[in-house]
């Protein structure tokens, strides 16, 4: 992807581990950021923290960081899981924001759902750091503590370490731009080979909840088609189908570490039908409508 979309890529681009990256091989740069492995911060996962075999990852960044020394860049940027926030009892995020404060960076945190911008909801936590001198600790009033983008837990946990260099600011308010589910699906005809067959289509509507069922039923005999998403999930050992359908599609995951793919229902006019998500639709969800993604690859084949 990133290859298809920068004509000089193969001059900067390196495909490796960042273990073996030193800080030497970069440019002078304004602004770095990183995304490390979330396996070791999730909810999901298991739980291992910042010193888990992947998540580690994080510390290779302060390295490299490190090594740049007057070339550092000035701001830096990080994001990950929310889980990232009590992974530990949240002693994980001080140790990563003590670190970026010895480099001399001062920290700003905050959390955005990717809902208020496209139809998915995707909670994830940033921390912004700041090169300068550090201001000592912030008084409360003026640390715009908690707000929509710092609720009530991240706030406290700003409050309780006025050790930290913190340097935050206040931010916009986000009122989200109304798009929904059905706005980024793509057509598909009903013989089109993505959609289930009957009995897998009738499997997964078996595997719901009474509760769940009932809102399928009510969808499948609306006058008119409406969607939702569907994440099959271990309850109670049995595998269950779980619809959601506030026009919100659930958070995209990775298949690694068991969880499974999202899949589309389609209820109305007495019928219903179920496939999978398709690239493209994976990518409007992601706000990469216009992205080429994989050019061997139709964009209406699931992946």
């Amino acid at each position: 992807m990133y290859k298809a979309h920068f004509a000089d890529a193969d001059e900067h681009f390196i495909v490796g581990d960042i273990r073996n990256i030193e800080g030497a091989w970069l440019p002078p740069v304004t602004f770095a950021t990183a995304s490390f492995p979330c396996n070791d911060l999730s909810l999901a996962g298991a739980r291992h923290g910042l010193n888990g075999k992947s998540s580690s990852a994080f510390w290779e960044f302060v390295r490299v960081l490190e090594e740049m020394d007057a070339r550092r860049p000035a701001i830096v940027l990080l994001e990950n899981v929310t889980g990232f926030l009590t992974s530990h009892k949240g002693d994980d995020l001080r140790c990563a924001l003590h670190a970026l404060n010895a480099l001399g960076y001062q920290v700003d945190v905050f959390i955005l759902n990717a809902a208020w911008f496209v139809p998915q909801s995707r909670q994830r936590l940033f921390v912004v750091g700041i090169q300068g001198e550090r201001k000592g600790p912030v008084p409360l009033e003026q640390a715009h503590i908690e707000s929509q983008i710092r609720p009530k837990a991240l706030a406290q946990f700003i409050a309780a370490h006025p050790e930290l260099a913190w340097h935050t600011r206040e931010l916009p308010e986000i009122t989200g731009n109304g798009q929904t589910l059905e706005d980024v699906l793509e057509y598909l005809p009903d013989d089109a080979e993505e959609w289930w067959n009957k009995e897998r289509a009738e499997y997964l509507l078996n595997q719901m909840s009474q509760r769940h069922r009932a809102i399928a039923q009510k969808m499948i005999a609306g006058s008119k088609y409406s969607y939702g998403t569907v994440f099959r999930r271990v309850r109670n050992k049995r595998s269950m189908a779980e619809l959601r359908t506030d026009g919100i599609a659930g958070c995209l995951r990775t298949p690694r570490g068991g969880s499974g793919r999202q899949i589309l229902f389609r209820g109305g006019k007495g019928t219903y039908a179920v496939r999978l998500l398709t690239p493209r639709e994976c990518a409007r969800l992601m706000g990469a409508d216009e992205f080429t993604l994989r050019p061997d690859l139709p964009l209406n084949k699931a992946l």
